[in-house]
Parts: C-alpha cells; structure tokens; sequence
C-alpha cells in the first residue's frame, strides 16, 4: 500500500507537479526518491499517491552519503534556469519560467513574487521599503559568482529528508533549476543536517567564494513565504535579513 495525499480537486495541478518533480529528482539516479504510483481526480478530490516508506533514524554514515548524494544531484544541469512549468513551495504558487538570467530569475519569480504577496498580506512600509533597496543591490552579491542551472530539491527542510533502509531519501520537492547554493541555504534555516552533512558535500563540489553572503538572500525567499503562509511570527526574521544584506 502506497501513501496518499489528497484536497479539492482543484488542487489537481499542484500534486501533478509534485509527482513530476519526484520523476526529475529520479532521473539522474543519485539519491533515493519515492515512487510515484500515481495521481490525477477521483471525483471531487485530486490525490498523489507514492512509495511508503518507513523512517528511521539518520546515522552519521547516512548524513554523510546524503552529503555526497546531494552534491551528485547537483551536478545534473539544465541550459536555462526554471523549469518546465510551474509548481509550490509549501502551498505558495511557485513560478518557474525559463530564462538565461540567473539574477533576473531570482529577483522577478522569487523576492520580487514573495515582496508582492507580502504587500497584498498587509506587510507594507518598512519590508517594503527595504526590500525594494535589495532587489536594487542584488547583481552585487554575484560580481564573482555566476551559477550554473542545476537540478535542486527546492524545500531541502529537515523535515523533507529521512532515512529510510540505511540511505538517505528525499520527498515534497519544490523543483527546479537554479543555484545550488539555494539548497544548501535552505538546510541551515531551520537545522537538522549535522556535520557530516556539509564536511561530505563540500569535499565533493566545494562552495564558491561569498556563499555565506548569500545564504542570507535565499534564506530571505523562504522565510517571505513562511511570512505569506503563516503570518507575522516571521516579519522581523524577514526585515533582519534585508538588514544584513542591504
């Protein structure tokens, strides 16, 4: 027996781009991903349904190979970053159009996207205000830095891996093509990913020069969304990080 998520049937969209976004993270074959056994309506209710897995414990071995899994995931590229069509990240409409432009790319369909959101939440003034500043600052940060498009997780939260039959497994992707160092970014927002994580990703494919400038930036899209989700807990975590950056 498979594990299903299920909601309105209007919802159809958003589980068909999780399952496709399972498919894109299989491919490459470097770190586990559950099955996709299927998904689509069933009358009033759209539904995905995947491989069950029964969780354990991550060892220091397991936190390890997920280090290097993850730096062999990321070494799948794309000509352009974005993706082929449009998913979520949490229950937020994530845009994925394709384009030559890294910068541009996380500027309009990632803080520009969040900002707009945030202004129609009743979040003005101040976040505003700042964040128009950075989105002004933001070809700064990437003087010395030009990213190549690769396949990331998107939502890489603690609570979006486990351990399961002795190796790490990955789930609930919000995927796309883009920076690797956004994945990486997302790990150290919330904790949970040890040591031997980041020593085993690192001596692998090393992080350039300024990442943890930018940490700062692409933990600012997913705290703007947890602000757009959950409410104004996250404000002054969102304005402390234009702040640092700006």
């Amino acid at each position: 027996m498979g594990f299903r998520k299920s909601g309105p049937a209007s919802s159809a969209d958003m589980f068909a781009a999780e399952a496709e976004g399972l498919l894109e993270l299989a491919k490459p074959g470097v770190i586990r991903v559950p099955k996709v056994l299927g998904y689509g309506v069933e009358g009033n209710q759209a539904f995905i349904e995947i491989e069950r897995l029964e969780l354990a414990p991550a060892t220091a071995h397991v936190e390890t190979q997920f280090g290097e899994q993850l730096a062999a995931l990321h070494r799948t590229t794309a000509e352009q970053f974005g993706w082929r069509r449009d998913n979520t990240i949490g229950l937020t409409p994530q845009h994925n159009n394709q384009t030559d432009d890294w910068v541009t790319f996380f500027r309009e369909q990632r803080l520009e996207f969040q900002l707009r959101l945030a202004a129609q939440n009743g979040y003005t003034g101040q976040l505003q205000e700042q964040g128009a500043q950075l989105l002004k600052r933001l070809p700064l940060f990437f003087k010395d830095h030009d990213p190549v498009p690769v396949l990331l997780h998107g939502d890489l939260w603690a609570g979006n891996w486990g351990c399961c039959d002795d190796e790490p497994v990955i789930f609930d992707p919000a995927v796309y093509y883009g920076d690797r160092e956004t994945d990486i970014a997302m790990t150290k927002l919330f904790g949970g990913f040890g040591s031997k994580f980041y020593a085993a990703y690192e001596a692998v494919s090393p992080l350039a020069p300024g990442h943890h400038e930018r940490c700062d930036l692409y933990q600012l899209y997913h705290v703007l969304n947890h602000l757009n989700l959950f409410g104004s807990a996250y404000l002054g975590r969102a304005q402390q990080l234009i702040r640092n950056l700006v």
